[in-house]
């Protein structure tokens, strides 16, 4: 099974996905002037913006449910794999992708409010929801349904699962199916419960889990801060293979860069907009923007804080393409979290290893959750014409039984499924953003335009030509007349 998965993820994952999700973060950049640097500080400001309603969640809610979904594994294990086949260059373009995918996150998540529906008093929008009512081609829709469904609900939870089971295997000596059958009995408590739950558990949770495990690591880089200077240099030079030693595997660098800050900050791929959606926002380049930081939360922060760790400290391996080994920094332990555990261990002996434990089981945990409200979404946008409750149930077996297969499978399993998941969702949601391009940024220049007006963006579809959008026609049909500036800001 393992060959057969890593067979299709060669064409999956090949260098035209890699091209394409630099390409389409480049483009956006460009096209809107790069608003992941100008507005950086509205970005903060929105955040804390709006307030949760009967409907929707706040921003600050919005933001902690797709941080759930980002900041997960691959913060930590999937860092220490794209260092190990890619090399300390690989960190580089990790940032880049975070950089670039910010542009994205904001096109995507703009798309998902606009095309945003209420289903059972609750909002639900993403890019199925966008692909038919912005494009107007539904099988397409139907067809990213489907692969999100079996993506989040069967792929991708095993890699969190199995990542939490070996990291508290290794520091506590937790049996791998205890872990797995506690994680399910927790992950049933919070799915059967709803969205709000699932909003305020994220709420609770996240900003604790990111915050704590950043702090440590800014500790460990300021026991080494003589060594810093020295670690920047080599993920640069290695970047553009100018090092000697890494120098060989440029492509590699880049490849696994990319890929694993796919999967990390999951920036046009397809997830955020499910819980960006969510938000109550009065215009849907807010909740943009503030997908827009959340990229940099996941990769700029908390994937650095691992990068620095292992670096400074010399606990990782480097492979070559024919697996050699380039660089020998930690004997015995296979690519991922064993990595991290055994660098903390050596600085904070007794406490280093679980600490990567608990902050795995919740940046894990709470990536599971996301998955399922994701999958979930893409049920209820299947659902709207013929109800089919069965499936939603079906769905939460689902998600418990692969928490508990992933916790007990091997590693190398886990993470084929997990890349073939998020490689499959990634082509067709960025081909469809690409193609729906011109809608986010009509949005954005109307919000810059009332914003210069000292206004609170109001969004009027109507105005902009922009079609589909029932959700806001309705809700500014209901509402009091408001002054828009719209139509005269779009030439």
């Amino acid at each position: 099974m393992h060959e057969l998965v890593n067979a299709i993820n060669e064409y999956v994952w090949s260098l035209a996905l890699i091209g394409l999700c630099l390409g389409a973060g480049l483009y956006f950049s460009i096209r809107s002037r790069f608003l992941q640097l100008r507005h950086i500080g509205e970005m903060c400001r929105l955040m804390m913006d709006g307030k949760s309603s009967d409907q929707g969640v706040s921003s600050f809610q919005a933001l902690t449910m797709t941080l759930a979904g980002r900041v997960g594994t691959g913060n930590i294990a999937g860092v220490a794999t794209a260092i190990t086949f890619g090399g300390p260059g690989a960190v580089f373009w990790m940032w880049m992708m975070a950089f670039l995918g910010a542009s994205s996150a904001f096109v995507e998540s703009t798309l998902g409010q606009v095309y945003k529906e209420s289903i059972n008093k609750e909002f639900r929008g993403g890019p199925a929801f966008y692909i038919e009512k912005g494009l107007g081609v539904k099988w397409y829709a139907v067809l990213f349904a489907i692969v999100t469904i079996v993506a989040t609900g069967l792929l991708l939870p095993g890699v969190q699962a199995n990542s939490i089971a070996e990291s508290l295997k290794t520091a506590a000596g937790i049996d791998t199916m205890v872990t797995g059958i506690a994680l399910a009995v927790v992950l049933a408590f919070i799915i059967f419960g709803g969205v709000k739950r699932i909003a305020h558990f994220a709420e609770f949770v996240v900003p604790f889990m990111a915050l704590g495990y950043i702090l440590v690591a800014c500790a460990i880089v300021a026991m080494n801060i003589e060594q810093l200077p020295g670690v920047l240099k080599l993920i640069f030079s290695s970047a553009f293979g100018l090092d000697a030693g890494f120098g060989a595997i440029l492509g590699l660098a880049i490849q696994w860069g990319v890929k694993r800050g796919v999967y990390s900050n999951e920036a046009g791929q397809g997830t955020g907009p499910h819980a960006s959606s969510a938000a109550e926002v009065s215009h849907p380049a807010k909740q943009g923007l503030v997908q827009g930081f959340s990229v940099y939360i996941d990769t700029l922060f908390v994937c650095s804080a691992t990068a620095f760790m292992l670096l400074i400290t010399g606990q990782y391996n480097v492979e070559g393409p024919n697996g050699a080994p380039m660089f020998t920094g930690v004997q015995g332990v296979a690519s991922g979290p064993g990595y991290v555990q055994t660098a903390l261990e050596n600085i904070m002996p007794g406490f280093g290893a679980l600490f990567v434990a608990i902050a795995l089981l919740f940046f894990a945990g709470t990536t599971i959750v996301a998955y399922y409200y994701i999958a979930e979404t893409n049920i209820s946008y299947l659902n709207r014409t013929v109800n089919r409750p069965w499936m939603t149930f079906v769905l939460k077996l689902c998600m418990i039984a692969a928490t508990i297969y992933g916790a007990v499978k091997t590693a190398d399993v886990a993470w084929a499924l997990g890349d073939l998941g998020v490689g499959l969702m990634a082509w067709l949601n960025l081909i469809a953003i690409l193609l729906m391009r011109d809608t986010a940024f009509k949005c954005l220049r109307d919000y810059e335009a009332q914003k210069k007006l000292g206004k609170d963006p109001q969004f009027d579809p109507v105005a902009l030509g922009i079609k589909g959008a029932h959700f806001w026609e309705q809700r500014n049909k209901q509402a009091p007349a408001q002054d828009k500036v719209a139509g005269e800001t779009i030439g």
